[in-house]
């Protein structure tokens, strides 16, 4: 009988229809209890693990995964942020198989149980945030181009930003010298080419995130974020990331400029962002060259209240001359992307309106790069 012609007193509720949605995904998903063990499982989750429910649900499912599981990392966010949250990458070792790579996704049904989604790389794939994924081969000559019509004006910024400090009141100084030290930053991003250059890697050393997030609010707070509230929420203990000063300082205030431009488009002088650092267990990334995963656990999320990322923009959010703005170039998702992909780690995010979190996932320093 088609759904055109069910009896509506026949008509499965609603409850049957999710249920019949969660079987039918094509996506393997599983259901986690409160207790971590295994409620359920779809069949593309039986023909994955090539178990039904009652092989696999046997034992608690959380506690059998494996020290540092990215997975159980993925779950327990999920479950302390109240909300639907990805990994990309993920190294899965379930049920006595060969280890594999997937993408994955948790969100919290409402009764302390997580619906957990797999989606299996086929592969080696090509992150979304990823050099190659953002088309900027096609614009690798763009910064050789546009250095020398960029080199002229930032020398009479300096200039003028001098001129203005000796005759500053004492409180005016620290922003006369904040202008020349970021004009000396982009001067040193121009001359190194390496903006959109495909030759030129970052130049790595153990950095600690929050002086670069410190600087990189100073910069917000004093320009695109005034009138905004902007917030941290950090991780003390993280250790020094590997990472490329200038260019990380790039990454986060492209992204702190974005999200305050979200925020004011709220028009009801409420808007706020949120600066977040985390430690992700186990989380590990696939270089877009096809080289092999490597751990990049340090979380950096800006979050912004604004009405969200465009529905039609969102596949193609990283891609260069992508943009949403009346005047924008698209140019600042493409090169963050490219920034971190260099870095060995990604970018993703997640919107909707009121709520959209850019996440930046980059490695550590060991101890021989100190």
């Amino acid at each position: 009988m088609s759904p055109q012609t069910l009896n509506p007193a026949r008509a499965p509720d609603a409850e049957a229809l999710k249920a019949a949605a969660f079987d039918l995904s094509p996506d393997p998903s599983m259901v986690v209890d409160a207790a971590g063990a295994l409620a359920a499982v779809n069949e593309a989750a039986e023909a994955l693990f090539g178990h039904g429910l009652s092989l696999l649900a046997r034992g608690r499912f959380l506690s059998a995964l494996p020290p540092g599981s990215a997975l159980a990392a993925l779950l327990e966010r999920a479950r302390a942020e109240g909300v639907r949250v990805r990994e990309r990458g993920l190294e899965i070792n379930l049920f006595g198989l060969p280890p594999f790579e997937a993408d994955g996704a948790a969100a919290p049904l409402g009764d302390g149980s997580l619906l957990l989604t797999l989606t299996v790389r086929t592969g080696l794939g090509v992150e979304r945030g990823g050099a190659e994924a953002a088309g900027l081969p096609a614009i690798s000559g763009l910064g050789r181009m546009l250095a020398h019509e960029i080199k002229n004006p930032l020398a009479g910024i300096r200039g003028a930003a001098q001129l203005l400090k000796s005759g500053a009141k004492a409180e005016d100084a620290p922003l006369a010298q904040l202008i020349v030290d970021e004009t000396d930053r982009v001067a040193r991003l121009v001359d190194r080419m390496e903006a959109f250059s495909e030759d030129v890697l970052p130049a790595l050393a153990p950095i600690n995130i929050h002086q670069v997030l410190d600087r990189v609010r100073a910069l917000a707070a004093n320009g695109v974020a005034d009138g905004l509230a902007l917030r941290e929420q950090y991780d003390p203990s993280l250790p020094p990331v590997l990472g490329d000063e200038d260019q990380l300082i790039q990454i986060f205030l492209n992204l702190v400029k974005n999200a305050a431009e979200a925020a004011h488009a709220r028009g009801d002088g409420r808007g706020e962002i949120t600066i977040h650092t985390a430690y992700r267990h186990g989380v590990r990334v696939r270089s877009t060259r096809g080289q092999s995963l490597r751990g990049a656990p340090l979380e950096v999320r800006i979050q912004d209240n604004g009405p969200g990322v465009p529905a039609h923009l969102r596949e193609h959010l990283f891609q260069p001359f992508v943009t949403s703005k009346p005047n924008g170039a698209g140019l600042g998702l493409a090169l963050v992307a490219k920034l971190a992909a260099a870095h060995g780690g990604l970018i993703d995010f997640e919107s909707e309106a009121g709520r959209t979190v850019f996440r930046v996932l980059l490695p550590i320093a060991a101890e021989e790069d100190a």
